[in-house]
């Protein structure tokens, strides 16, 4: 991109007036983003370019990620990173007396995702840009993205997440590419020429415009895209024809009506408009993405009929698996092609990751609702589940299973059997979950499509997580093992040499003393608490779930206090306990989880007896540049969630990459990550899956063990007895446990969670020991790198060979 710090400069500079006007020394912050970010920009177009030149010439195959979240977080480093000017770039800036953090801090997160599901896809599509395979995300453009959250009075309150008022400098809108989505109507069929057409009449329609965002490879000189849709409303028919008194205030209603598709990353859908406006996202996103992909491909090779030759299409969880029926209805409809060969080239396109197995997330839509906003889509949903039935009913050892797999019954579409049905390929995330759909949750469908199940388990981006998340530990082991391991996350497994290294440890501990001395100084910024850096940063930041189970590190930490309270002298590392995660806004029992948080932290934190000892923090709005802060920080990783709960978790990753140590249970990647560091470097308490999954089968009772455990009686009471103050605020928290007999299993597994709380904090004044274990997990992180996760992907389900880059089709 440039060749020295001085063409840099003078490009710079030349890019600064051009756009602002100024003269350099009257920069601020901000328009120097928007000037490197132009320029970057304008870098990853050439690029692009030259790459589709040669994925036309070689014919390649390309995946497609539809996804309704990617949480990119901010993308400025990342790309100077990437294209290897970072530290040219900053040296540069700081020539011209401007400092290059202060710009980074300019550009918002983009509010385009919400947790791990849209963290996992980013991550995705850095890998897939990396490893130089040609693949693109599809999603969505939102408006104000989930929501800011702000803690007022210890309670989470939501506001817009304004992310784009300033514009986003790295997005190409793309009018010229706009394709129409109707939505309602009726359908009408005909003969015509000894076939059945279908065609959709009285519909509305919205269009559909894309915005194009690069991803960069790594060193490669790759570039993708990331293409986001915008819903828009086509007012120019409706102008035409607006002769009515009234029409002003139709059109307004109908402009708003259609733009709150695009407006809100998953709107409330605790009523019958919410669920309406969810579902229209999910097919605004596949049905806009698949036009433009078929549209783009017809105009290369004239024909749809190898399209799952040259195209994979995967959808990520089942928000996007509207895809199937979509481009069944491309095929039939707009192709012409007959249902046996329309069929076969949509499965053979398709695949589908399952990332949870909690019902909540299987979508379930009901019939009356599904049908009138997608007839023909609801007619060929009726149809695949009709020829899906009547195969199962002609095998006798499969007829059984008819109506446990239908894909629709009860009144309702399922959206999980859809996704089966229709593709050719159905992975889990983790070897755990992935057992678990085969033996349980989807154990029908196993034995119905043994050949589509398979494991693929989650990774992260390691060159985000810690070549940019934590420069200081980089240059440590790059140092120390050379740069491969940036290529070649492999090869961390060189710093297990070093594990009872004296000198390597005292390095490794002064830069983890250096971040946590940062995040003590945001959380004093933020919270107004003051933090002890030496004592253990114990962290637990993930979005707020019961069964993820932050109540269960709450309880603990109150058992704690109350230990301190009664026996002074008792002997313990200092600790501060660090949360952060949003609870979807109409999650009651979340949100008072969040407010039980706060209220330790209130009451612990003022108490001069123990807040030399302990402190707790809740960090407002957690996002991606906010645990770019946390993670290098943490000596403690909390991955706690119920065993057979979490499908696989990627948090888990990013700490042990950064030398945190893992407390948690045998629950999700968890498994993998035990297994990889061994018994000595992980702190594992609690249930197995299956005896968890046994445990209320066999009649757990929660006020029984409550009863009979003194220890966790006084806990429990204490939510409502007037000892924490704040009235009968955690009364749903209370019931929750005892009403509603625990269904997280919080108390069964709370005091060995005390015990291993315990365990780990002995084993931290050990600092020799805790070196070792924190030197093994960074050695042992890069099997989990994104990089090896998308390579089996591609070889395994999607079929795509590297080193052939295009752009979209």
């Amino acid at each position: 991109m440039f060749k020295s710090k001085e063409q840099f400069k003078r490009s710079f500079v030349q890019k600064f007036k051009q756009m602002h006007s100024q003269e350099i020394e009257s920069a601020t912050a901000d328009r120097v983003y928007q000037t490197l970010g132009s320029m970057v920009r304008k870098e990853a177009a050439s690029q692009q370019l030259s790459g589709s030149r040669r994925c036309r010439e070689e014919q390649s195959k390309t995946v497609y990620y539809f996804s309704m979240e990617f949480l990119l977080g901010r993308l400025l480093e990342n790309n100077l990173l990437n294209l290897g000017v970072l530290t040219l770039c900053r040296e540069g800036l700081a020539e011209l007396g401007l400092d290059l953090n202060e710009v980074l801090a300019e550009e918002p997160d983009a509010g385009l995702g919400n947790g791990g599901l849209g963290r996992l896809a980013a991550c995705f599509l850095d890998s897939l840009a990396s490893l130089d395979l040609p693949g693109h995300g599809c999603g969505i453009r939102y408006r104000y993205g989930l929501f800011e959250q702000i803690i007022a009075g210890g309670d989470q309150i939501e506001v817009p997440e304004d992310w784009l008022r300033g514009g986003n400098v790295w997005e190409t809108r793309r009018p010229e590419e706009a394709v129409e989505v109707r939505f309602g109507g009726r359908v009408r069929a005909e003969q015509s020429g000894g076939r059945l057409l279908f065609h959709h009449e009285d519909y509305e329609s919205v269009l559909a415009v894309p915005y194009d965002l690069p991803v960069l490879g790594y060193h490669n000189g790759a570039v993708n895209t990331l293409r986001l849709w915008s819903a828009e409303p086509v007012l120019a028919d409706l102008k035409r024809g607006c002769r009515e008194p009234g029409c002003y205030r139709s059109i307004v209603d109908y402009k708003h009506r259609l733009e709150a598709i695009s407006e809100l990353l998953y709107p409330d859908d605790s009523s019958r408009e919410g669920k309406a406006l969810r579902l229209q996202q999910q097919y605004f996103l596949v049905s806009a993405g698949l036009q433009s992909i078929c549209r783009a491909y017809k105009l290369r090779y004239g024909s749809l009929r190898d399209f799952h030759r040259r195209v994979a299409v995967h959808v990520n969880d089942t928000h996007p698996v509207m895809a199937i029926p979509e481009l069944m209805r491309l095929l039939i409809d707009e192709e012409g092609l007959g249902w046996e060969e329309a069929w076969a080239i949509t499965e053979q396109t398709v695949s589908y990751t399952n990332h949870t197995t909690l019902s909540e997330a299987l979508e379930k839509w009901p019939v009356d609702l599904f049908a009138p906003l997608f007839p023909r889509i609801f007619q060929l949903v009726e149809e695949i589940d009709r020829r899906f039935r009547r195969k199962l009913r002609l095998s006798p050892d499969l007829s059984s299973k008819e109506e446990p797999t239908a894909l629709i019954s009860g009144g309702q579409v399922r959206m999980a059997h859809l996704a089966i049905v229709g593709s050719h390929s159905i992975n889990g995330v983790s070897r755990l979950h992935s057992e678990i759909l085969k033996d349980r949750e989807m154990k029908d469908f196993y034995d119905i499509y043994p050949h589509k199940f398979n494991n693929k388990t989650n990774g992260i981006s390691h060159r985000r997580w810690l070549l940019q998340a934590n420069p200081a530990l980089a240059a440590l082991i790059t140092e120390t093992i050379g740069s491969g391991w940036l290529s070649r996350p492999e090869e961390l497994a060189t710093l297990e040499n070093l594990a009872a290294d004296g000198s390597f440890q005292e390095q490794l501990f002064r830069v983890k003393q250096g971040n946590k001395a940062v995040l003590g100084e945001i959380i004093r910024e933020r919270s107004g608490w003051a933090v002890d850096p030496c004592s253990i940063f114990d962290v637990q930041v993930k979005r707020m779930h019961a069964y993820k189970r932050q109540l269960l590190n709450a309880l603990q930490i109150l058992h704690l206090y109350n230990r301190l309270l009664e026996e002074p002298n008792l002997e313990i590392t200092p600790r501060t306990f660090i949360f952060g995660g949003k609870a979807f806004p109409n999650y009651l029992l979340a949100k008072r989880i969040i407010k039980l948080i706060t209220t330790l932290a209130g009451v612990i934190n003022k108490d001069s007896r123990v807040n030399d000892r302990l402190k707790v923090v809740f960090l407002e709005n957690y996002s991606v540049s906010l645990a770019e802060r946390i993670i290098p920080a943490a000596d403690v990783s909390e991955q706690i969630s119920t065993a057979g709960k979490e499908a696989s978790g990627t948090g888990n990753m990013k700490f042990m990459l950064n030398g945190a140590v893992t407390i948690g249970t045998l629950d999700g990647a968890n498994v993998e990550i035990a297994a990889a560091v061994g018994p000595e470097n992980i702190f594992i308490f609690g249930l197995k899956a299956d005896e968890a999954a046994r445990c209320h089968r066999e009649g757990y009772r929660a006020a029984e063990l409550c009863a009979r455990e003194p220890e966790l009686k006084r806990v429990v009471e204490q939510l409502t007895n007037g000892f924490l103050p704040g009235g009968d605020q955690f009364v749903p928290i209370y019931d929750s446990l005892i009403t509603h007999n625990d269904e997280y299993l919080v108390l069964k597994d709370l005091l060995a969670y005390v015990e291993a709380q315990r365990l780990l904090g002995k084993t931290y004044r050990d600092s020799g020991r805790w070196g070792r274990i924190c030197i093994n997990n960074i050695a042992r992180a890069g099997r989990f790198s994104s990089d090896k996760t998308i390579a089996n992907y591609a070889a395994e389900i999607w079929g795509l060979a590297p080193a052939l880059r295009g752009t979209m089709v």
